[in-house]
C-alpha cells in the first residue's frame, strides 16, 4: 500500500467527518431549536432572498447533506452545494460584519466554504459509503473482475 495514498485517504476521511458533525448540527439546529418558521424569520431579519424557499432549503441540505458528506455519498456534488450555501451566508449575511464569528462575521462560513471546495476537489478517498453500495448493486462479473489484482481478470 502506498503510505501517501493511505494518508490521503485518511485526510478525506477526517475532513468528510468533521465537515459533516458541523453541518448536522447547523441543520439540525434550523429544524429543531430554531424551526424552520424561526429560520424563516431570520433569513428575513437578514434579507436572504426568498426565505420562506431558502430556509428548509438550507436546514435540509446542511442536515441531510451533511450526513451524506460523512457517508462519503455524493461527496463533490454535496461538497459544492454546501460550498454554495457557506459563500451565500457570506456574502448575504456575515461580510459586512467583519472577521469573527463572536460578532456574526465571516470566519466560520469562510472556512466552511474553503473546506468544502477542497472536499469537492479531493473527493471521498476510499473509505466511504457509495463504494459498498456500488459493490452490492454489481454484477457477481463485475464483483470478480473488481476483486482480480491489477492486471489480471
Amino acid at each position: 500500500m502506498n503510505p501517501s495514498r493511505a494518508l490521503n485517504d485518511a485526510a478525506c476521511l477526517l475532513l468528510r467527518l468533521v465537515l459533516a458533525v458541523v453541518f448536522v448540527a447547523h441543520g439540525w439546529q434550523k429544524f429543531y431549536d430554531w424551526t424552520i418558521d424561526g429560520t424563516t424569520e431570520r433569513f428575513m431579519e437578514w434579507d436572504v432572498p426568498f426565505p420562506e424557499i431558502a430556509a428548509p432549503a438550507v436546514a435540509v441540505l446542511e442536515l441531510v447533506g451533511g450526513g451524506l458528506l460523512g457517508l462519503g455519498v455524493f461527496t463533490r456534488l454535496v461538497a459544492l452545494a454546501l460550498a454554495g450555501t457557506m459563500i451565500g451566508a457570506l456574502v448575504l449575511v456575515h461580510a459586512e460584519q467583519g472577521p469573527f464569528v463572536t460578532e456574526g462575521g465571516y470566519e466560520l462560513v469562510a472556512v466552511l466554504a474553503g473546506a468544502c471546495v477542497a472536499m469537492a476537489l479531493l473527493g471521498p478517498g476510499r473509505v466511504r459509503a457509495d463504494r459498498v453500495i456500488a459493490r452490492w448493486f454489481a454484477s457477481d462479473e463485475d464483483a470478480v473482475v473488481e476483486a482480480a489484482p491489477r492486471g489480471r481478470k
